[in-house]
Protein backbone atom coordinates (compact mmCIF):
# COMPACT_ATOMS: atom_id res chain seq x y z
CA UNK A 1 0.00 0.00 0.00
CA UNK A 2 1.33 3.16 -1.13
CA UNK A 3 1.70 6.23 2.01
CA UNK A 4 -0.69 8.09 -0.23
CA UNK A 5 -3.23 5.31 0.22
CA UNK A 6 -2.70 4.61 3.44
CA UNK A 7 -2.92 8.90 4.07
CA UNK A 8 -6.62 8.35 2.44
CA UNK A 9 -7.26 5.85 4.77
CA UNK A 10 -6.77 7.88 7.66
CA UNK A 11 -8.97 11.00 6.25
CA UNK A 12 -11.77 8.44 5.58
CA UNK A 13 -11.89 7.19 9.22
CA UNK A 14 -11.76 10.84 10.82
CA UNK A 15 -13.73 12.21 7.98
CA UNK A 16 -16.91 9.58 8.53
CA UNK A 17 -16.11 10.24 12.59
CA UNK A 18 -16.83 13.60 11.84
CA UNK A 19 -19.68 13.47 9.94
CA UNK A 20 -21.00 11.15 12.59
CA UNK A 21 -20.54 13.98 15.30
CA UNK A 22 -21.97 16.43 13.02
CA UNK A 23 -18.89 18.46 12.55
CA UNK A 24 -17.59 17.68 9.31
CA UNK A 25 -16.76 21.00 7.19
CA UNK A 26 -17.86 22.10 3.52
CA UNK A 27 -16.97 24.76 1.44
CA UNK A 28 -19.74 27.16 -0.36
CA UNK A 29 -18.14 28.93 -2.70
CA UNK A 30 -19.98 32.46 -3.53
CA UNK A 31 -20.69 33.71 -6.99
CA UNK A 32 -20.66 37.09 -6.39
CA UNK A 33 -17.98 39.74 -4.62
CA UNK A 34 -18.50 39.92 -0.29
CA UNK A 35 -21.50 42.15 0.70
CA UNK A 36 -24.48 42.13 2.16
CA UNK A 37 -25.98 40.22 -0.64
CA UNK A 38 -24.93 37.43 -2.14
CA UNK A 39 -25.62 34.55 -4.70
CA UNK A 40 -24.42 31.06 -3.71
CA UNK A 41 -25.25 28.71 -6.18
CA UNK A 42 -28.49 30.03 -7.54
CA UNK A 43 -29.71 31.28 -3.89
CA UNK A 44 -29.57 34.94 -3.40
CA UNK A 45 -29.55 35.51 0.55
CA UNK A 46 -28.88 38.17 2.82
CA UNK A 47 -25.16 37.61 4.46
CA UNK A 48 -24.94 37.65 8.06
CA UNK A 49 -22.03 35.78 8.34
CA UNK A 50 -18.97 38.30 6.70
CA UNK A 51 -16.81 39.86 8.92
CA UNK A 52 -16.61 42.95 6.17
CA UNK A 53 -18.21 44.75 9.55
CA UNK A 54 -17.63 48.09 7.05
CA UNK A 55 -18.61 46.91 3.53
CA UNK A 56 -15.14 48.01 2.76
CA UNK A 57 -14.57 44.83 0.58
CA UNK A 58 -16.48 45.77 -2.27
CA UNK A 59 -15.64 49.34 -2.05
CA UNK A 60 -14.96 50.91 -5.55
CA UNK A 61 -12.08 53.62 -3.95
CA UNK A 62 -10.91 50.70 -2.00
CA UNK A 63 -10.72 48.38 -5.29
CA UNK A 64 -9.47 51.93 -7.77
CA UNK A 65 -6.58 51.81 -5.33
CA UNK A 66 -6.09 47.54 -5.68
CA UNK A 67 -6.21 48.15 -9.18
CA UNK A 68 -3.54 50.99 -9.42
CA UNK A 69 -0.67 49.15 -7.97
CA UNK A 70 -1.11 46.26 -9.89
CA UNK A 71 -1.08 47.95 -12.93
CA UNK A 72 2.23 49.61 -11.28
CA UNK A 73 3.62 46.27 -9.30
CA UNK A 74 1.73 43.23 -10.68
CA UNK A 75 0.34 40.47 -8.94
CA UNK A 76 2.86 38.57 -6.85
CA UNK A 77 6.18 39.94 -4.90
CA UNK A 78 8.16 36.77 -5.75
CA UNK A 79 9.99 36.70 -2.31
CA UNK A 80 9.94 37.43 1.51
CA UNK A 81 10.44 40.84 1.99
CA UNK A 82 13.88 40.22 3.70
CA UNK A 83 14.85 38.83 0.39
CA UNK A 84 13.12 40.86 -2.60
CA UNK A 85 9.46 41.18 -1.60
CA UNK A 86 9.25 44.20 -0.06
CA UNK A 87 8.24 47.64 -1.59
CA UNK A 88 7.13 51.21 -1.51
CA UNK A 89 3.35 50.19 -0.80
CA UNK A 90 4.45 48.55 2.32
CA UNK A 91 6.22 50.96 4.22
CA UNK A 92 3.25 53.40 3.55
CA UNK A 93 1.09 51.12 4.67
CA UNK A 94 2.71 50.37 7.55
CA UNK A 95 3.50 54.41 7.99
CA UNK A 96 -0.43 55.14 7.12
CA UNK A 97 -1.08 52.36 10.19
CA UNK A 98 1.15 53.70 12.40
CA UNK A 99 -0.47 57.07 12.12
CA UNK A 100 -4.10 55.61 12.45
CA UNK A 101 -3.15 53.49 15.89
CA UNK A 102 -0.96 56.55 17.30
CA UNK A 103 1.90 54.17 17.64
CA UNK A 104 6.08 54.49 16.99
CA UNK A 105 6.00 51.79 14.38
CA UNK A 106 3.76 49.37 13.06
CA UNK A 107 4.75 45.48 11.35
CA UNK A 108 2.31 43.89 8.29
CA UNK A 109 2.03 40.28 8.41
CA UNK A 110 0.16 38.17 6.20
CA UNK A 111 -2.78 37.05 8.32
CA UNK A 112 -3.93 37.57 11.83
CA UNK A 113 -3.45 34.01 12.69
CA UNK A 114 0.61 34.59 10.94
CA UNK A 115 0.50 37.70 13.19
CA UNK A 116 0.07 35.82 16.65
CA UNK A 117 1.71 33.05 16.09
CA UNK A 118 4.92 34.95 14.66
CA UNK A 119 4.62 37.73 17.69
CA UNK A 120 4.51 35.63 20.80
CA UNK A 121 7.27 33.25 20.30
CA UNK A 122 8.96 35.83 19.27
CA UNK A 123 9.18 38.16 22.94
CA UNK A 124 9.19 34.52 24.99
CA UNK A 125 10.30 30.95 25.14
CA UNK A 126 11.27 28.57 27.75
CA UNK A 127 11.71 29.96 30.99
CA UNK A 128 8.97 32.75 30.24
CA UNK A 129 5.05 32.88 31.31
CA UNK A 130 2.51 33.67 28.92
CA UNK A 131 -1.12 34.37 30.45
CA UNK A 132 -4.33 33.92 28.38
CA UNK A 133 -8.02 34.32 28.14
CA UNK A 134 -9.91 30.66 27.83
CA UNK A 135 -11.65 32.11 25.28
CA UNK A 136 -9.15 33.57 22.74
CA UNK A 137 -8.66 33.16 19.04
CA UNK A 138 -7.11 29.42 17.80
CA UNK A 139 -4.43 31.79 16.83
CA UNK A 140 -3.44 33.38 19.85
CA UNK A 141 -3.53 29.81 21.94
CA UNK A 142 -1.41 28.71 19.20
CA UNK A 143 0.95 31.25 19.06
CA UNK A 144 1.21 30.61 23.01
CA UNK A 145 2.11 26.95 22.04
CA UNK A 146 4.43 27.49 19.71
CA UNK A 147 6.44 29.94 21.97
CA UNK A 148 7.58 26.97 24.66
CA UNK A 149 6.49 29.49 27.33
CA UNK A 150 4.96 28.28 30.37
CA UNK A 151 1.04 28.90 29.23
CA UNK A 152 -1.24 29.94 31.95
CA UNK A 153 -4.84 30.00 30.70
CA UNK A 154 -7.30 32.22 33.09
CA UNK A 155 -11.01 31.74 33.29
CA UNK A 156 -12.61 33.89 31.01
CA UNK A 157 -12.17 38.08 31.63
CA UNK A 158 -11.72 36.80 35.21
CA UNK A 159 -9.39 39.46 36.03
CA UNK A 160 -8.68 38.64 40.03
CA UNK A 161 -7.59 34.87 38.30
CA UNK A 162 -5.37 36.30 35.96
CA UNK A 163 -3.80 38.52 38.90
CA UNK A 164 -3.50 35.60 41.30
CA UNK A 165 -1.62 33.63 38.07
CA UNK A 166 0.79 36.86 37.41
CA UNK A 167 1.46 36.89 41.50
CA UNK A 168 1.94 32.99 42.25
CA UNK A 169 4.40 32.16 38.52
CA UNK A 170 7.59 32.70 38.75
CA UNK A 171 9.17 33.64 34.99
CA UNK A 172 11.96 35.66 33.48
CA UNK A 173 9.27 37.76 31.26
CA UNK A 174 5.39 37.77 31.82
CA UNK A 175 3.40 37.94 28.46
CA UNK A 176 -0.58 38.27 28.67
CA UNK A 177 -2.43 38.35 25.91
CA UNK A 178 -6.16 39.03 24.90
CA UNK A 179 -8.63 39.35 22.50
CA UNK A 180 -10.80 42.72 23.11
CA UNK A 181 -13.60 41.86 21.01
CA UNK A 182 -13.99 38.29 21.16
CA UNK A 183 -14.88 36.72 17.60
CA UNK A 184 -17.37 33.93 18.78
CA UNK A 185 -18.98 35.59 21.86
CA UNK A 186 -18.92 39.31 20.83
CA UNK A 187 -18.45 40.30 24.29
CA UNK A 188 -15.23 42.91 25.25
CA UNK A 189 -12.73 42.20 27.79
CA UNK A 190 -12.52 43.71 30.57
CA UNK A 191 -9.32 45.62 29.14
CA UNK A 192 -8.87 48.98 31.80
CA UNK A 193 -8.71 46.24 34.34
CA UNK A 194 -6.05 43.73 32.71
CA UNK A 195 -4.01 46.81 31.93
CA UNK A 196 -3.47 47.94 35.27
CA UNK A 197 -2.84 44.26 36.77
CA UNK A 198 -0.23 43.77 33.76
CA UNK A 199 1.61 47.11 35.31
CA UNK A 200 1.16 46.24 38.53
CA UNK A 201 3.37 42.82 37.93
CA UNK A 202 5.81 43.44 35.59
CA UNK A 203 3.95 42.13 32.67
CA UNK A 204 3.67 43.19 29.38
CA UNK A 205 0.21 43.45 27.01
CA UNK A 206 -0.39 41.72 23.95
CA UNK A 207 -4.08 42.66 22.61
CA UNK A 208 -5.93 41.13 19.33
CA UNK A 209 -8.32 44.08 17.79
CA UNK A 210 -9.12 42.28 15.17
CA UNK A 211 -12.92 42.50 15.88
CA UNK A 212 -12.31 45.73 17.07
CA UNK A 213 -10.53 47.89 14.56
CA UNK A 214 -12.90 49.85 12.84
CA UNK A 215 -15.75 49.46 15.03
CA UNK A 216 -14.58 50.66 18.43
CA UNK A 217 -13.29 53.92 18.78
CA UNK A 218 -13.92 57.16 18.47
CA UNK A 219 -11.85 57.27 14.90
CA UNK A 220 -12.57 53.38 14.32
CA UNK A 221 -8.61 52.30 15.60
CA UNK A 222 -10.40 49.82 18.49
CA UNK A 223 -10.91 49.16 22.08
CA UNK A 224 -7.48 50.33 22.95
CA UNK A 225 -8.32 53.88 21.51
CA UNK A 226 -12.12 53.81 22.99
CA UNK A 227 -10.37 53.61 26.27
CA UNK A 228 -7.46 55.39 26.15
CA UNK A 229 -4.98 52.68 26.31
CA UNK A 230 -2.89 53.12 23.42
CA UNK A 231 0.24 53.95 25.80
CA UNK A 232 -0.92 51.11 28.14
CA UNK A 233 -0.93 47.84 25.68
CA UNK A 234 2.81 47.08 24.38
CA UNK A 235 1.64 45.78 20.95
CA UNK A 236 -1.88 45.83 19.56
CA UNK A 237 -2.39 43.18 16.61
CA UNK A 238 -4.97 44.56 14.13
CA UNK A 239 -6.38 42.65 10.98
CA UNK A 240 -6.92 43.67 7.06
CA UNK A 241 -9.10 41.45 6.52
CA UNK A 242 -12.11 42.25 8.48
CA UNK A 243 -13.41 45.65 8.50
CA UNK A 244 -11.03 47.29 6.58
CA UNK A 245 -12.06 44.38 4.05
CA UNK A 246 -8.59 43.20 2.69
CA UNK A 247 -6.11 40.62 3.59
CA UNK A 248 -3.66 40.70 5.88
CA UNK A 249 -2.37 42.06 9.38
CA UNK A 250 -0.14 44.21 11.53
CA UNK A 251 0.99 44.92 14.87
CA UNK A 252 0.98 48.25 16.06
CA UNK A 253 3.82 48.66 18.75
CA UNK A 254 6.98 50.12 19.74
CA UNK A 255 9.92 50.35 17.38
CA UNK A 256 12.37 47.95 19.11
CA UNK A 257 9.39 45.36 18.77
CA UNK A 258 8.89 46.54 15.00
CA UNK A 259 12.54 45.75 14.23
CA UNK A 260 12.71 42.38 16.51
CA UNK A 261 9.91 40.96 14.58
CA UNK A 262 11.84 41.34 11.53
CA UNK A 263 14.59 39.28 12.47
CA UNK A 264 12.73 37.17 15.07
CA UNK A 265 8.79 36.57 13.38
CA UNK A 266 9.04 33.53 11.48
CA UNK A 267 5.93 33.64 9.48
CA UNK A 268 7.43 37.36 8.90
CA UNK A 269 10.84 35.95 7.67
CA UNK A 270 9.52 32.78 5.81
CA UNK A 271 6.88 33.94 4.11
CA UNK A 272 6.66 35.43 0.93
CA UNK A 273 4.97 39.43 1.14
CA UNK A 274 1.65 40.55 0.83
CA UNK A 275 1.07 41.31 -2.49
CA UNK A 276 1.20 45.39 -3.02
CA UNK A 277 -1.70 45.68 -4.49
CA UNK A 278 -3.40 44.77 -1.52
CA UNK A 279 -0.95 47.17 1.05
CA UNK A 280 -2.56 50.35 -1.50
CA UNK A 281 -6.00 48.57 -0.71
CA UNK A 282 -5.53 48.58 2.79
CA UNK A 283 -4.16 51.81 3.10
CA UNK A 284 -7.35 53.47 0.68
CA UNK A 285 -9.19 51.34 3.08
CA UNK A 286 -7.52 52.55 6.70
CA UNK A 287 -8.26 56.76 4.85
CA UNK A 288 -12.29 55.42 4.65
CA UNK A 289 -12.12 54.47 7.63
CA UNK A 290 -11.18 57.28 9.33
CA UNK A 291 -12.24 60.09 6.91
CA UNK A 292 -15.71 58.40 7.11
CA UNK A 293 -17.26 58.13 10.56
CA UNK A 294 -20.78 57.81 8.96
CA UNK A 295 -19.52 53.93 8.27
CA UNK A 296 -19.65 53.40 11.83
CA UNK A 297 -22.75 55.56 12.72
CA UNK A 298 -24.54 52.95 10.25
CA UNK A 299 -22.92 49.82 11.33
CA UNK A 300 -23.90 50.94 15.16
CA UNK A 301 -27.26 51.78 13.78
CA UNK A 302 -27.78 48.45 13.06
CA UNK A 303 -25.87 46.65 15.91
CA UNK A 304 -28.52 48.61 18.19
CA UNK A 305 -31.58 47.74 16.13
CA UNK A 306 -30.43 44.00 15.98
CA UNK A 307 -30.02 43.90 19.85
CA UNK A 308 -32.98 45.41 20.31
CA UNK A 309 -35.09 43.11 17.90
CA UNK A 310 -33.52 40.23 19.42
CA UNK A 311 -34.54 41.25 22.98
CA UNK A 312 -37.96 41.69 21.89
CA UNK A 313 -37.73 37.67 20.68
CA UNK A 314 -36.54 37.26 24.64
CA UNK A 315 -32.98 36.28 22.95
CA UNK A 316 -30.61 38.44 25.59
CA UNK A 317 -28.56 40.69 23.85
CA UNK A 318 -26.31 44.12 24.35
CA UNK A 319 -24.93 46.31 21.85
CA UNK A 320 -21.27 46.01 22.60
CA UNK A 321 -19.95 44.86 18.73
CA UNK A 322 -21.13 43.71 15.62
CA UNK A 323 -21.33 40.09 16.88
CA UNK A 324 -24.82 38.44 18.09
CA UNK A 325 -24.26 34.73 18.99
CA UNK A 326 -27.42 32.89 19.17
CA UNK A 327 -26.09 29.59 21.30
CA UNK A 328 -28.14 26.48 20.60
CA UNK A 329 -26.02 23.91 22.10
CA UNK A 330 -25.63 20.79 19.99
CA UNK A 331 -24.13 20.69 16.70
CA UNK A 332 -27.37 18.86 14.76
CA UNK A 333 -29.63 22.16 16.29
CA UNK A 334 -27.44 24.83 15.20
CA UNK A 335 -27.15 23.14 11.49
CA UNK A 336 -30.69 22.95 11.00
CA UNK A 337 -31.54 26.26 12.33
CA UNK A 338 -28.82 28.00 9.86
CA UNK A 339 -30.80 25.45 7.04
CA UNK A 340 -34.08 27.02 8.63
CA UNK A 341 -33.13 30.64 8.24
CA UNK A 342 -31.58 29.84 4.81
CA UNK A 343 -34.81 29.06 3.41
CA UNK A 344 -35.84 31.92 4.56
CA UNK A 345 -32.99 34.07 2.47
CA UNK A 346 -31.35 34.34 5.20
CA UNK A 347 -27.37 33.29 5.47
CA UNK A 348 -26.32 32.47 8.91
CA UNK A 349 -23.54 29.85 9.50
CA UNK A 350 -23.31 27.00 12.44
CA UNK A 351 -20.23 27.38 14.18
CA UNK A 352 -19.61 24.04 16.40
CA UNK A 353 -16.41 22.62 17.91
CA UNK A 354 -13.81 23.38 17.49
CA UNK A 355 -14.28 26.74 17.13
CA UNK A 356 -16.35 26.91 20.03
CA UNK A 357 -16.75 24.44 23.51
CA UNK A 358 -18.60 21.72 23.40
CA UNK A 359 -22.30 22.53 23.98
CA UNK A 360 -22.28 26.00 22.78
CA UNK A 361 -22.84 25.25 18.95
CA UNK A 362 -24.24 28.51 17.42
CA UNK A 363 -25.43 30.95 15.27
CA UNK A 364 -23.30 33.46 14.71
CA UNK A 365 -24.56 36.93 13.60
CA UNK A 366 -22.11 39.48 12.02
CA UNK A 367 -23.41 43.18 11.68
CA UNK A 368 -22.35 45.72 8.35
CA UNK A 369 -22.65 48.86 7.81
CA UNK A 370 -23.68 47.38 4.74
CA UNK A 371 -26.68 46.02 5.71
CA UNK A 372 -30.25 48.20 5.42
CA UNK A 373 -32.52 48.45 8.01
CA UNK A 374 -34.39 46.25 5.82
CA UNK A 375 -32.02 43.30 5.64
CA UNK A 376 -31.73 43.46 9.74
CA UNK A 377 -35.54 43.59 9.93
CA UNK A 378 -35.62 39.94 7.45
CA UNK A 379 -33.01 38.86 9.72
CA UNK A 380 -35.24 39.17 12.97
CA UNK A 381 -38.60 38.11 11.29
CA UNK A 382 -37.02 35.03 10.06
CA UNK A 383 -36.19 34.39 13.27
CA UNK A 384 -39.42 34.65 14.83
CA UNK A 385 -40.99 32.92 12.17
CA UNK A 386 -38.91 29.89 12.18
CA UNK A 387 -38.75 30.20 16.06
CA UNK A 388 -35.19 29.73 16.47
CA UNK A 389 -34.71 30.52 20.36
CA UNK A 390 -31.35 30.14 22.29
CA UNK A 391 -30.46 26.86 24.30
CA UNK A 392 -29.99 26.51 28.07
CA UNK A 393 -26.28 28.40 29.16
Amino acid sequence: MSDEAVAAAWAREDLEALSERGLRRYLEPLDSPQGPVVRVGDETLVNFSSNDYLGLASSPTVRAAALAAVERYGVGTGASRLVVGDTAAHHRLEARLAAFERAEAVRLFNSGYAANTGIIPALVGPGDAVFSDALNHASLVDGCRLSRARVCVYPHADVEALERALAQTPARRKLVVTDTVFSMDGDVAPLRDIATACRAHGAALMVDEAHATGVLGHRGAGLCEELGLEGQVDLRMGTLGKALGVMGAYVATSRAVADLLVSRARPFVFSTALPAHLCAAAEAAVDAVEGDPDLRARLWRNIRRFADGLRVLGVRAEPRSAVFPLILGEPGRALDAARRLREAGVLVKAIRPPTVPEGTSRLRFCLSAAHTVGHVDLALEALRTVGVRRGPD
